[in-house]
């Protein structure tokens, strides 16, 4: 394994000393470093993939020293444009080095959502014409000085592949549960559970999807209500235009379970909900501030209004609320009101360490939701 630590080290040696990325689990214990030991000026946790290779574009063309940008895999699909339109050789011909966590590599088992960019990740980089390597403690030494010599070369990316177990361990000493009272699994609980009976869900990837499943099978384990709910286990940020999609052709109410990181990823989504969702569109944010589903790094979902934002963007009301108190105040009003609606519920990072995954296949899930919405 390579130590944080020594990578970390050996990056500044060779004059790497800014960081942006969306964070990875395959990436954790790197990030932790990074977030421990490098300025907030320096260190900047993006809102998606392609919005980093920006913000290392800028660093460069400030500096002329060379960042770096982590992501997992599944980030490829948002730097394919500035990949190819802004850094490529053909263009402005801007050096960065990519960070990228493989899951779903061949060989191995993950999640659905991962197997085909994890066929596809090696090929896709030398599709795009990125000279890669993958990474190993032992060539760790070979692999960076390729690496900066590719990049010093040629002014354009080089991308190093890291695959499961290739970081040993580090915790951050900045890790911390927030001190708000209300948990996600509570909040989302009592949600699930006072809606009408007509309602479907379309809820976000990650763990909020999970613990909707937990909910749903302690209640039923044989599945009756799961089939009222469409987890996207992958495409983050897309949650909410789904649900819209749902709600322009369904005739019951459409509720959409979203997170910070998730939202933030593709903000510009709330505008097109405020200005186009119909009547029976309901959007609820989960917001606990964090990416908790690879690693509990921060967002800055805590630093902004999202309320303030949706109202902005033309929904008709807007909750923002902190106790499970403030959320049986307001559901009713909320639940009842014409749409588009939307409700942020600030939470605390706590994560049950048993959250099951669900039993069905996507295809199994798509079927049984379609179903019930004929």
């Amino acid at each position: 394994m390579i130590s944080p630590e020594h990578f970390f080290r050996t990056l500044s040696h060779y004059g790497t000393h800014f960081y942006t990325g969306v964070p990875d689990s395959l990436l954790k214990s790197f990030c932790s470093y990074v977030e421990d030991h490098v300025s907030q000026k320096n260190h900047i946790i993006g809102a998606n993939e392609g919005g980093c290779v920006g913000l290392a574009a800028g660093y460069y063309l400030s500096t002329g020293k060379i960042p770096l940008v982590y992501m997992q895999n599944s980030g490829l699909g948002n730097i394919v444009n500035p990949l190819t339109s802004l850094v490529d050789q053909e263009v402005y011909s801007l050096p960065m080095l990519l960070l990228i966590g493989h899951r779903g590599r061949p060989g191995t088992i993950d999640e659905p959502q991962h197997v085909k960019m994890g066929r596809v990740n090696l090929p896709l980089l030398e599709c795009l014409e990125i000279p890669y390597r993958i990474l190993s403690s032992e060539q760790e030494e070979d692999c960076l000085k390729e690496a900066y010599s590719s990049m010093e070369k040629r002014r354009a990316p080089f991308a190093l592949v890291v695959e499961k177990g290739t970081f040993s361990p580090y915790s951050s000493s900045k890790e911390e549960l927030s001190r708000l009272p209300l948990s996600r699994f509570d909040s989302l609980e009592f949600c699930v559970k006072h809606l009408s009976s007509d309602a479907v869900i379309i809820s976000t990837t990650g763990h909020l999807s999970r613990e909707l499943y937990k909910i749903r099978f302690q209640e039923d384990p044989k599945g009756k209500d799961r089939k009222k709910d469409f987890k996207v286990v992958g495409s983050m940020g897309h949650a909410s235009q789904i649900a819209m999609g749902v709600a322009q052709n369904a005739k019951r109410n459409v509720f959409c379970f979203d997170g910070d990181g998730a939202s933030l990823m593709h903000l510009g989504n709330l505008a097109i909900c405020g200005q186009k969702a119909p009547k029976n569109f309901r959007h609820i944010l989960f917001n606990n501030g964090a990416h908790g589903s690879v690693g509990g790094q921060k967002t800055i979902g805590h630093a902004i209004d999202f309320t303030a934002v949706a109202l902005a963007c033309g929904y008709k009301k807007g909750w923002k609320i902190t106790t499970l108190g403030d959320l049986e105040m307001v559901w009713e009003e909320f639940h009842s009101a014409e749409g588009p609606v939307f409700l942020e519920i600030l939470t605390n990072t706590r994560v049950d360490d048993d959250l099951p995954r669900p039993k069905e296949s996507p295809i199994e899930a798509r079927n049984m939701f379609m179903n019930f919405i004929k």
